[in-house]
C-alpha cells in the first residue's frame, strides 16, 4: 500500500475534490516531519525533491531511505523528481526506484516539449508502475536551478494541453496558469481560474486521464487553493514554505543560542516547526483521513 506512484493517489483525489501536497525535501528531518505528519493525519503524500538535491544526497540514497519510511508507514507515499530537465537523469532516477518523473521541457517549442515527454513517458512506462508528470506553458519564477522571469511566462493553451496529453500519454499536467515559483508575495496573484477550469474540463471532465497539478503553491491565499482544487486541482507543490522554514527556524535558535553547540537540538526544533507548516497545507488541501 505504501509505495505508489503519483496517479494511483491523484485520480481519487481529483474526483473526490481534495488535493494531495507534493512536499520538497532537502534533508533527512523535513522528511521525517512531513511523513510523521502525514501519518497522523491519515492522508496520502507525494514527497519530492528537484534536481539539485537529488544530485547532492545522491538518488540511490534517497530512493532507500523512501523506502524504509514508506514501507513501514500506513498510507499511501509517491517519491517524486521534481523539474527535471535532462532525459537521462529522468532515466536514472526512474532506474533507481522514484515513482513518479517530471520531465520538464517547458521552455522548449511545443513540439520538442511533446518529443521529450514522449520519450520520458515510454521509458518509464516500460519499466513498470512509475508515473509521469510533464509541464505546458512557464510558470514564473525560480525553482532549482530553471528561471522563469515574467516576460518569459506564458500561460497554458487549453486546446494545445488537450493535445499534449494526447500525444504523450503524460500520467499529470502541470498548467502555467499565472501561480508563481517561490513565494507568492501579493494578496492578489493573477491565477487564471478560467483558463484552469476549462483545461479540467477538456482533460478530466469525462473521466480523470491526467490529474493536474499546481505549481508555485507557496503564499497562495487559502482562497485560491479551495477554487483550484474545487476546478479540478489535485497535486498541489510545496518547497519555499519548508526552505523559509528551515532556514527561519534554525537561524533564530543559533541567534538566540550562541553558547550551544548542539545539533540535536536544532534538529528537534526544526521538525516541530516543519510539523506546524506540513499541518497548515493538509488541512488547506482538505487531505485528513483520505487513506
Amino acid at each position: 500500500m505504501s509505495i505508489v506512484n503519483a496517479k494511483e493517489i491523484l485520480v481519487k483525489a481529483t474526483e473526490e475534490k481534495y488535493a494531495v501536497g507534493a512536499f520538497n525535501f532537502t534533508n533527512l528531518i523535513q522528511l521525517e516531519a512531513v511523513v510523521e505528519v502525514h501519518v497522523d493525519k491519515k492522508a496520502p503524500l507525494i514527497i519530492q525533491t528537484s534536481v539539485t538535491p537529488s544530485k547532492f544526497l545522491g538518488r540511490e540514497v534517497i530512493v532507500a531511505i523512501y523506502r524504509t519510511l514508506a514501507e513501514s508507514a500506513p498510507i499511501p507515499i509517491c517519491l517524486h523528481l521534481d523539474h527535471c530537465r535532462d532525459i537521462d537523469y529522468c532515466r536514472q532516477c526512474a532506474d533507481a526506484g522514484y515513482t513518479n518523473i517530471m520531465i520538464d521541457a517547458s521552455k522548449e517549442s511545443y513540439e520538442e516539449n511533446v518529443r521529450q515527454t514522449m520519450e520520458v513517458v515510454d521509458y518509464c512506462h516500460g519499466l513498470g508502475d512509475i508515473s509521469v508528470e510533464g509541464e505546458l506553458g512557464l510558470v514564473m519564477g525560480v525553482e532549482d536551478q530553471i528561471q522563469v522571469v515574467e516576460d518569459e511566462a506564458a500561460l497554458c493553451n487549453p486546446e494545445q494541453a488537450l493535445d499534449f496529453v494526447d500525444r504523450t500519454g503524460v500520467d499529470l499536467l502541470a498548467p502555467a496558469i499565472g501561480t508563481v515559483h517561490g513565494v507568492c508575495k501579493t494578496k492578489s496573484p493573477k491565477v487564471d481560474f478560467e483558463r484552469f477550469g476549462k483545461i479540467a474540463q477538456l482533460i478530466n471532465g469525462h473521466g480523470v486521464r491526467a490529474p493536474l497539478v499546481i505549481h508555485g503553491g507557496s503564499g497562495l491565499p487559502s482562497d485560491y487553493v479551495a477554487r483550484l482544487i474545487e476546478l479540478g486541482g489535485s497535486k498541489f507543490n510545496v518547497s519555499t514554505d519548508l526552505k523559509r522554514t528551515l532556514i527561519d527556524t534554525t537561524y533564530g535558535y543559533i541567534s538566540e543560542h550562541r553558547d550551544e553547540y548542539n545539533p540535536g537540538k536544532i534538529d528537534l526544533i526544526v521538525k516541530d516547526a516543519i510539523r506546524e507548516k506540513v499541518i497548515y497545507w493538509i488541512d488547506m488541501l482538505g487531505s485528513p483521513g483520505k487513506v
